[in-house]
């Protein structure tokens, strides 16, 4: 996901945000870390959001899971697995190949042609035209073993 140098960066980072040296940065080191920037008035609640998006305990591995996810763009693989469970009613862990393509050039953020043949190339179809979502899920937010 990140180059050595950058890991490094992340590292560094990290620590001076992790105000007490203890390895997990918390509600005080942030504050700390607000107050070092001059900014002293910080909402217990914004914090709380913050920490939050950790889902427990941040230290370093997560902290650096956390800026991966940003930077890439994409959401956390549960966000995007539970938007795909909406078009699977029966739970079957699969989409109808056709029915996927009609959406995608549909409705919202439209995808062209050449953007869902693109989607399609990576994605696991079985013979009977279904897609693996969960698959795909674990692509889109880790990237393709074949990309490398």
């Amino acid at each position: 996901m990140f180059e050595q140098s950058q890991i490094q960066e992340f590292k560094e980072a990290f620590s001076c945000i992790d105000q007490n040296r203890n390895g997990i940065i918390d509600k005080s080191d942030l504050r700390e870390t607000y107050a070092q920037l001059g900014k002293v008035n910080v909402k217990d609640e914004d914090l709380d959001a913050m920490l939050s998006e950790g889902k427990g305990a941040i230290n370093f591995t997560v902290f650096l899971t956390l800026f991966g996810e940003k930077l890439n763009g994409t959401d956390p693989e549960d966000t995007i697995l539970n938007a795909f469970k909406l078009f699977d009613p029966h739970g079957t862990g699969s989409i109808n190949k056709d029915e996927f393509k009609r959406l995608l050039m549909t409705q919202a953020d439209k995808f062209s042609e050449e953007e869902v043949e693109q989607t399609f190339a990576v994605t696991p179809i079985d013979v009977a035209g279904n897609l693996d979502y969960k698959s795909l899920c674990y692509i889109i937010t880790h990237g393709d073993e074949k990309e490398d």
